[in-house]
């Protein structure tokens, strides 16, 4: 699945486009080594398909190259970051 990465001043967002249909993670960076994930939506129509996963994991992936930590505000995100103690290493609690 490709996941596109857009961040625009403190703002940023993945995105997955599956089916003409796109789910979205957004954050807010605090600062170069903190991104706040506030927001995880996937449409119904790609509700079961793996996207909001996908997004999780690549925001990982891009903590982890750029040197960041998480803080996972968003309930999707965090429910996520406490299936996966392999991420604890750029989650913030």
């Amino acid at each position: 699945m490709d996941v596109k990465n857009e961040e625009s001043g403190s703002h940023g967002r993945y995105s997955a486009t599956l089916g003409g249909h796109t789910g979205e993670m957004t954050y807010s960076r605090a600062s170069a080594q903190l991104i706040i994930i506030d927001h995880t939506g996937v449409p119904d129509e790609l509700r079961g398909k793996g996207v909001g996963q996908a997004l999780a994991q690549h925001a990982v992936d891009e903590a982890r190259k750029g040197g960041w930590k998480i803080i996972p505000l968003c309930p999707f995100m965090r429910a996520q970051s406490q299936r996966h103690p392999e991420w604890q290493d750029v989650i913030q609690g």
